[in-house]
């Protein structure tokens, strides 16, 4: 039971080693994007790279050559909506969320925060976390397309052009 046979023991070994190498060399190919803070898109496929890894080194079923194979197309295919998602808004849209405004001008945003499931205390905490005391010295806490929230204080608002892209912003082009 502990050990079936040593055969699947050092294929495990030498495979596994191997698809390693060849999934570290795919993720370097791939760009730095691939190691980014990940959106939904990313995190499905960093996913999907983890499992064929673990398949290619335990399953005497898959070649090294079937799993580079799969590092391959999983990383061409992130490739090509990442360089789509750049360059058509379509792509863009269904792959990558829009960043939400949580708080405006001190307020917390109750609606938006549930349609977003996250509490007010989890934004109050995000606020504390930026060294902030009080809600009336923040002009923006942003949900970005990562997940993290981001805060910005009255102080460090300028003239709101970071806030363009975020959905429920009231942006006023200067003069």
């Amino acid at each position: 039971m502990f050990l079936d046979n040593a055969h699947g023991v050092w294929r495990a070994l030498v495979v596994g080693v191997a698809a390693y190498a060849l999934l570290v060399l795919a993720v370097r190919v791939g760009g730095k994007r691939t190691l980014s803070k990940m959106n939904a898109f990313d995190l499905i496929v960093t996913v999907a790279l983890g499992s064929t890894l673990a398949t290619v080194a335990l399953s005497s079923d898959v070649s090294l050559a079937e799993g580079a194979t799969a590092f391959g197309v999983l990383v061409a295919a992130q490739f090509a909506v990442a360089w789509s998602s750049v360059r058509v808004a379509g792509v863009r849209r269904v792959v990558k969320a829009r960043p939400v405004l949580l708080v405006h001008r001190g307020r917390i945003r109750p609606n938006v925060c549930r349609r977003e499931r996250l509490t007010e205390g989890e934004v109050r905490q995000a606020v504390r976390a930026s060294g902030v005391g009080g809600l009336d010295q923040v002009a923006a806490v942003v949900l970005e397309t990562d997940g993290s929230l981001s805060v910005i204080t009255d102080g460090k608002l300028g003239d709101a052009g970071a806030l363009a892209d975020v959905d429920g912003a009231e942006v006023r082009p200067p003069g």
